[in-house]
């Protein structure tokens, strides 16, 4: 996409009504990332080709902007074909360098993959210039990312040390410690990520300024609002424009968080369920005389000493999740919901963007006279509350629950529902929720954030800028609630429950661009087979002289589309690394999905619903049980009769039998720990801070002791 397009893009998005389609801060980042990179490419070429005109070369698109900006550093054209100064040529790498550091402190992965896309000649531009200035920081930031290193061997082969020096040389860049502490949680080092990245949030909470209009303000502080006329569009200068930073930073201390949180599990729990030499698990025991354990001094009893780390770590386990469930709030505070936004505002937007993608590069080529309809917009942390908003659309509706009824986009409404895209949405939601798991939520709450999460993740859509990206913590999320034999009693699959929202209907039409731009995103498993292809089946049967068999040709497709998604869903897999562990992989997928389908869509013989079952560890209130072993009990109108349950028992609830013992693990470490968490796990107390109470003075309130205290307690402030 050319950068001048790409810039359009961003003003339209950041000057259509909250809430806006992709984040604009995000958005933002990335055009300066692109022109950054191009800059920086069209110097290193030049370099390399010893070329002086920047006029010569095209990496950048040949904007004239570009060319003026090489002349204003003193680039002037000596003439073409012109040989260059192994000076001019440092001067030009270090500027490259320049540019290059600034694009990797924005965002490091969108840096990286137009770096990855740019001239070859861009790779050795920071060892250049170290060549002749070690000391200089752009270009060991540079060349930190470019050094070349042994595959699958980050952790032990990059050094910590080039990061430390820009960190002392330049103690006032957040950036760099967002670097470090990334490069900490590829060796493991937990605890000095934490420290990095909140050294770094206090930096930039520090540095920040306030970027929000005043029409910003405005939309986000009175929910209800009455019609006006649209304001014209507003062109940040680059200083102005919202910055990612701070959102980057907490995802990243919420992710250090929840892996901190997941890997205490396996030291929180027994080795052997069962009672050990006679005496009790510590499981089995009240969290009160647990605590004593903790409290108390040590025995040396080594069945008492290891129950009081299990303790230890299980209040661990909370306590990171706790916090991790504060910093993913924090991130996705930044981003907005409408229940209620006028369709003509996403056809508008939709409009703009069609119009630019033809070639009409306006801001506004469309009438700005119209008014603006009131809606109500809310943070997404407002979502997640212990009192959800009340004006919300149901969800999941009653058609999504029925099987096999999509649902269609009504011709008659006038708003619809809206969300702000973010590359990293749909991971912090799915995040959100195996926090909440950690920290022991209650199961009630826990399903309702899991519908508030399957309505948001529906709505996704980073049109016409992002593509999907995959979720490491959706797929552990779908599988922990396929192996805890969905306890929290969804009235779907999960992969039903986020398929992708209908396109609003613009005028009685879907809005053809975005249609083929949204469809092309959302491949699920759960698809309904087109009528025209159902036509041709039929017709290609006529002609060949047999019969058309709807039901067969339906079930084929079906099956079709599960090995698609299975072989999809291999090749996102980091562990498959020859053939046969991909084809294990689709079978295993494969087998999931019909365990799910069978789980969700069996019927009783008197036609009614049958009530899922929670999976170990849950009570029939809804409560984590204590002991694991407790099971719901199906009520009786739901079964034929005993035998004819416990026969399809290990298919609907998709229990693993023997002879899957060695089929290929979907589940990654962290979903079976959580899984293992939610099974066995005590309820644990005790970790939430307490506040100190003051004692109230024997005497009255003027009286001499009162008097005294209040001194007693300013000598200490003092002191302090």
């Amino acid at each position: 996409m050319p950068f001048e397009i790409l810039e359009t893009l961003a003003n339209i998005n950041y000057n259509t009504p909250l809430p806006r389609p992709i984040d604009a801060a995000s958005f933002f980042d990335l055009v300066k990332v692109r022109r950054l990179v191009d800059e920086a490419t069209n110097l290193a070429v030049r370099a390399a080709s010893d070329i002086a005109s920047p006029t010569l070369t095209n990496v950048n698109g040949g904007f004239p902007s570009i060319a003026s900006a090489m002349g204003s550093h003193g680039m002037g054209t000596p003439g073409h074909g012109g040989k260059l100064s192994r000076e001019r040529k440092f001067r030009m790498r270090e500027q490259a360098s320049q540019k290059l550091g600034r694009a990797y402190r924005l965002d490091e992965i969108a840096c990286s993959v137009a770096t990855m896309q740019g001239a070859s000649p861009l790779e050795d531009v920071g060892s250049l210039v170290l060549q002749r200035s070690p000391k200089d920081s752009d270009a060991k930031y540079v060349h930190f990312f470019h050094e070349k290193i042994p595959s699958r061997k980050m952790a032990e082969s990059t050094s910590l040390q080039p990061l430390t020096d820009i960190i002392e040389d330049r103690p006032g860049e957040p950036e760099v410690l967002r670097t470090r502490a990334t490069v900490k949680i590829f060796k493991e080092d937990f605890d000095g990520a934490i420290f990095d990245l909140t050294h770094a949030l206090s930096i930039s909470q520090f540095l920040r300024k306030s970027h929000n209009s005043s029409q910003e303000n405005a939309q986000v502080g009175d929910s209800q609002r009455t019609a006006r006329k649209r304001p014209h569009d507003i062109i940040l200068s680059e200083k102005d424009q919202p910055s990612s930073l701070e959102a980057q930073l907490y995802f990243q201390r919420a992710s250090v968080y929840l892996t901190l949180a997941s890997d205490h599990v396996a030291d929180s729990l027994p080795t052997q369920p069962t009672q050990t030499n006679g005496q009790p698990d510590v499981d089995g025991r009240e969290d009160g005389e647990a605590g004593a354990e903790v409290s108390g001094k040590s025995s040396p009893n080594p069945d008492k000493e290891k129950s009081r780390k299990q303790v230890e770590a299980r209040k661990s386990v909370k306590t990171f999740a706790k916090r991790a469930i504060k910093d993913y709030l924090s991130f996705i505070s930044n981003f907005h919901y409408s229940p209620n936004l006028p369709i003509k505002v996403a056809k508008e937007f939709n409009d703009r963007v069609s119009l630019v993608a033809h070639g009409n590069r306006s801001s506004r080529a469309i009438d700005s006279s119209s008014r603006v309809d009131s809606h109500t917009v809310y943070p997404l942390s407002d979502l997640f509350r212990s009192v959800p908003p009340t004006d919300l659309p149901p969800y999941p509706s009653q058609d999504l629950v029925k099987q096999d009824s999509p649902e269609s986009p009504s011709t008659d409404a006038t708003t619809c529902e809206w969300v702000t895209y973010h590359p990293l949405l749909v991971e912090a939601l799915h995040s959100l929720l195996l926090s909440h798991c950690l920290a022991q939520t209650s199961a009630k709450e826990i399903q309702r954030n899991s519908y508030m999460v399957a309505r948001l993740v529906r709505l996704c859509d980073g049109y016409p800028v992002f593509q999907a990206n995959r979720s490491p913590a959706r797929s552990d999320w779908a599988e922990l609630v396929h192996r805890t034999e969905n306890w929290l009693q969804l009235s779907s699959p999960w992969d039903k429950l986020c398929k992708a929202a209908p396109l609003p209907l613009y005028g009685d039409e879907l809005c053809h661009h975005h249609k083929h731009h949204h469809g092309h995103h959302h491949n699920h498993a759960y698809k309904t087979v087109p009528p025209a292809d159902k036509a041709a089946s039929a017709a290609a049967a006529l002609i060949s002289g047999g019969s058309f068999d709807a039901a067969a040709e339906e079930e084929q497709r079906r099956k079709e589309l599960i090995r698609e998604q299975a072989i999809l869903d291999a090749l996102e897999d980091d562990r498959v690394t020859d053939e046969s562990t991909f084809r294990a992989a689709i079978e295993a997928h494969e087998r999931r999905v019909r365990r799910d389908q069978a789980l969700f869509s069996e019927k009783p013989a008197n036609g009614s619903d049958a009530t899922p079952k929670p999976g170990p560890g849950v009570k029939r209130n809804g409560v984590i049980g204590t002991t694991g072993t407790e099971r719901m009990q199906q009520p009786r109108h739901t079964m034929v009769n005993d035998a004819e349950f416990d026969a399809k028992f290990d298919v609907m609830t998709g229990r693993w039998s023997a002879e899957d013992g060695g089929d290929y693990p979907i589940m990654t470490e962290r979903a079976s720990a959580i899984a293992r968490w939610i099974q066995e796990a005590p309820v644990v107390t005790g970790t939430a801070k307490r506040k100190k109470r003051t004692k109230k003075p024997v005497g009255g309130t003027d009286g001499p002791n009162t008097k005294v205290d209040e001194a007693g307690e300013a000598m200490e402030k003092l002191e302090l």
